[in-house]
């Protein structure tokens, strides 16, 4: 398995562990009975799970294009030294960008998120 693919299976174990954060937190905020209903409306998650909650999101809007991007370099043949640094710097952005969302830093939360969007940009680059 590639160093591409490799990065790709752990961020998908972190949205993982992100949705169990995040569901855990509202257990904790929220009455189990209105968690297991129909959710009409929004629920109103405070602090660090509704934190949790949008990291989760954000994570899930993240990982399509990440995917994306490292299968169609596996596929085409073209993951090489320069997808692989895209790869770590994407995971371990977003790795960075859940526990700096949860606390609640928000300026380096935003540096953080565009050291994984350069991340994919670098995968995207060697694309096209």
């Amino acid at each position: 398995m590639t160093t591409d693919l490799t990065y790709l299976v752990w961020a998908v174990a972190l949205t993982i562990v992100q949705v169990l954060v995040a569901s855990s937190g509202a257990m904790i905020q929220i009455p189990l009975p209105v968690l297991a209903g129909n959710r009409e409306a929004a629920l109103d998650a405070r602090g660090w799970v509704g934190r949790a909650q949008r990291a989760h999101r954000n994570m899930l809007e993240s990982l399509v294009l990440f995917a994306a991007l490292v299968l169609v370099a596996h596929v085409s043949g073209r993951a090489n030294a320069t997808t692989a640094l895209g790869a770590a710097m994407f995971f371990y952005a977003r790795l960075a960008y859940a526990v700096i969302y949860w606390i609640g830093i928000a300026w380096v939360r935003t540096l953080v998120w565009c050291i994984a969007v350069a991340g994919l940009v670098l995968i995207l680059l060697q694309l096209i």
